[in-house]
């Protein structure tokens, strides 16, 4: 059977449970380039939906993030694309990774053009599909990770927000035309990409850039005022951000306790580390998406007008369990409150009061749609 068959095939059957996945490729700077394409379920072309860009690690494919990362499942619940472009094949072994400057591999050792490769592919999908260019985003796993932080840097007219996953900055300059909100995961348990730096112990051996020094400088170039903060530390994970950013671009830090070199709450690899079950990297990083658009005047009133209303409509915040809701709900009101493992979180409705019975203290997230409304606000419950 032809090779490029089986990569069209291969998906559907592998993950039929998640909708219409499709293999493609395109030819660019004389190398022919695959990505895997997951439209979400009730996809037409009359709606504009975001676009998120997702990109596997050293060794991976498309298949492999779909099915480690279950972001096309994320896609379906929140209603948006998902694209998983494949790094070019280099090298003796023919092993696909990402030039993301020094990681990694023969791509980078090749000088390979991925920035390129990925502005040339939104270019293409923007014809193709409905894709709200506003709203287009990068997450990445490793050395899809870095590459991420790579697209920040060099793409930031296009890339509205990156998540990168077990990855750091790998590039000896970076200079975002604009700032470029980043939602960030890693495990202190993560030997192959140390979160304190240095070189690890997977098969790359170059050298990590510190987690925190990578933050803290992005912090400077997005124009936060406010030093880290500490948001919640305990036995299961730290949670950091940096805030008071230009047009909002504010930086969240997740490091957990549990997991590895892996992706937070998704599936293990065969030869990866466990994953961090005490958060869900895909329910964080899109609540995080959601609220960023390329347009930074459009987002930056908007986060205004958001943050405003919930401190507005949600009384008293931080709560004990029990809060007031200062909206007109009726039966057609949604209301979701899930923590940040993506769980949702039981609750007792009597008109416009919320009780949350059973709960640990900690930030949960608040999803209120009222009619064409629709709030998204964190909620700090502590007894």
């Amino acid at each position: 059977m032809d090779h490029r068959l089986l990569h069209w095939i291969l998906p559907l059957l592998l993950f039929p449970q998640w909708g219409l996945a499709q293999y493609d490729s395109l030819v660019f700077d004389g190398l022919q380039r695959s990505y895997l394409v997951h439209l979400p379920t009730g996809y037409h072309e009359q709606e504009q939906l975001p676009l998120v860009i997702a990109m596997h690690g050293g060794f991976g494919s498309a298949a492999n993030l779909q099915n480690q990362s279950g972001l096309s499942q994320t896609a379906n619940d929140h209603h948006f694309i998902v694209v998983y472009p494949e790094g070019s094949r280099e090298g003796l072994l023919s092993i696909r990774t990402w030039n993301a400057g020094w990681c990694c591999g023969n791509s980078s050792a090749a000088d390979v053009d991925d920035v390129g490769f990925i502005d040339t592919l939104l270019d293409v999908l923007i014809t193709k599909y409905a894709v709200d260019t506003n709203r287009i985003y990068a997450t990445g796993m490793s050395n899809g990770g870095f590459m991420s932080y790579r697209l920040a840097c060099e793409l930031s007219n296009r890339i509205a927000a990156i998540a990168p996953v077990a990855g750091s900055l790998s590039v000896p300059t970076c200079n975002p035309i604009r700032p470029v909100p980043i939602i960030a995961f890693h495990s202190y348990l993560d030997s192959n990409v140390p979160y304190l730096g240095g070189i690890g112990d997977g098969v790359s051996d170059h050298y990590n850039a510190p987690l925190d020094s990578v933050l803290n400088a992005w912090s400077n170039k997005n124009g936060c005022q406010s030093e880290k903060l500490t948001i919640q530390d305990d036995a299961q994970f730290t949670h950091y951000e940096w805030t008071e950013c230009e047009c909002n671009a504010d930086i969240e830090w997740y490091l957990t306790r549990d997991g590895g070199h892996s992706w937070p709450g998704g599936n293990q690899t065969i030869t990866g580390d466990p994953t961090s079950q005490v958060i869900n990297a895909n329910e964080l990083m899109w609540n995080f998406f959601s609220q960023h658009s390329l347009d930074c005047n459009f987002v930056s009133a908007t986060e205004n007008a958001t943050r405003q209303i919930l401190d507005a409509v949600i009384s008293p915040n931080p709560t004990s369990g029990t809060f007031r809701i200062a909206l007109p709900l009726d039966d057609h009101s949604r209301i979701s409150i899930f923590d940040v493992t993506g769980r949702n979180i039981p609750f007792i409705k009597e008109n416009q009061i919320i009780i949350i019975p059973e709960f640990n203290d900690g930030i949960y997230y608040l999803k209120i749609q009222n009619g064409d409304q629709v709030f998204n606000g964190k909620i700090l419950l502590e007894r």
